[in-house]
């Protein structure tokens, strides 16, 4: 595959970039957060998102989507990085749908056409700890009559307050740890003995920890094989992990972005700082880095579309890339910037606080270099 956008996919560039900076631009996000909005989203974006078609990217026909790839989700995905658009296109349009690809007739069609419609989000509830370790799952799932008794706790659950559906890991057999003996559910939010907790993280954006206390659903809410759900699981994080990588990538360039317009335009003893020559190579060693982890990040993408075997080598690589050139553009952002990147009025530090959410959201570098150093046989 060429390293590069075929002509559909530069299209599909074409309309999301000026729709997502039009409807959405970081304007968007400072007055949801100034005006304390609990939601954590404009729904009227959200449906507008699925006027474009955007929220049917991943979904089959069948279910009235474009069965288009991550390729393209990840198109959509960096301009919601550019923009820092809050929006639950991450869990809902790339995590949700993946595992409700794999799951049977009377699942997908309860969920999918309100996620391609717009008019419904979902959450993805993995995490019980502090540290991303998806397939530790103490939570329960225990028979009970034609279904099972949900138990547990999850945190770091995106959107999970608000969510319609909540994607949920729970063990149906096996002890914490192990691989087998995992179950995905598909639990509405609204079910008795589920509550949900939010809070603002440091990006302002919305999480939340969510309880299941004797939750009972039925055994069509399982997606996938009851114990099997690691393998749906594993599908569902390399679409996640892939498509933050491609927001991560999309944060950086609206950092550099505005820092390459500032060198331009501010001087200092006379000049133009962008002459310095320091600056100048500060800038080009950004440009190269970003432009490297961009190219792994199309790669894994490449990577899932093609179901190529080493898929999950490609993923882990993309994340930590990403989050680190990630984090270069945006600690150069500030420090290029001097004393006004260092303020609220000014929105380069809201790249910064960005791009340490989702360096941590389904795991951070060392966690996927880790990960790259076991497969390889470390």
């Amino acid at each position: 595959m060429p390293m590069y956008w075929n002509e559909d996919q530069d299209m599909l560039a074409d309309s999301a970039r000026p729709f997502i900076a039009g409807n959405a631009p970081v304007s968007h996000m400072r007055a949801l957060r100034d005006a304390g909005d609990s939601h954590g989203f404009s729904p009227d974006v959200w449906r507008q998102f699925a006027e474009m078609g955007f929220t049917g990217i991943l979904a089959g026909e069948a279910d009235d989507g474009l069965g288009l790839g991550h390729v393209e989700a990840g198109i959509v995905l960096e301009e919601i990085g550019r923009n820092l658009t809050p929006s639950p296109f991450l869990s809902t349009a790339v995590g949700a749908v993946t595992a409700l690809n794999m799951a049977g007739d009377s699942i997908r069609h309860r969920w999918m056409p309100g996620i391609v419609a717009g008019e419904s989000v979902a959450a993805l509830a993995f995490d019980e700890t502090t540290r991303h370790r998806p397939h530790r799952v103490a939570a329960t799932a225990t028979k009970s009559g034609n279904g099972f008794r949900l138990d547990g706790a999850k945190q770091f659950v995106a959107h999970g307050h608000v969510a319609d559906v909540l994607l949920v890991t729970a063990r149906s057999s096996g002890d914490e740890g192990d691989r087998d003996g995992i179950t995905l559910f598909a639990v509405p939010r609204d079910a008795d003995g589920v509550t949900a907790d939010a809070d603002r993280l440091a990006d302002a954006s919305m999480a939340a920890r969510v309880t299941f206390d004797g939750v009972e659903v039925d055994s069509d809410a399982v997606v996938g094989e009851v114990g099997r759900g690691a393998d749906v699981l594993d599908r569902v994080l390399g679409a996640v992990r892939t498509g933050a990588a491609a927001e991560l990538v999309g944060v950086a360039s609206g950092a550099a972005d505005m820092t390459t317009a500032y060198l331009r335009e501010r001087k200092q003893f006379g000049q133009i700082i962008g002459s310095f020559q320091a600056l100048q190579h500060r800038a080009a060693h950004l440009y190269c880095e970003m432009e490297v982890a961009r190219a792994a990040v199309l790669k894994a993408q490449q990577a899932l579309d093609e179901s190529d075997p080493q898929a999950e080598r490609h993923v882990h690589v993309a994340k930590a890339m990403a989050s680190n050139s990630a984090a270069l553009a945006v600690q150069e952002a500030v420090q290029m910037h001097g004393g006004i990147g260092m303020t609220d009025e000014y929105d380069v530090g809201f790249y910064m606080k960005r791009q340490r959410v989702l360096a941590e959201m389904f795991g951070d570098a060392d966690y996927h270099a880790d990960r790259l150093a076991r497969l390889s046989g470390y």
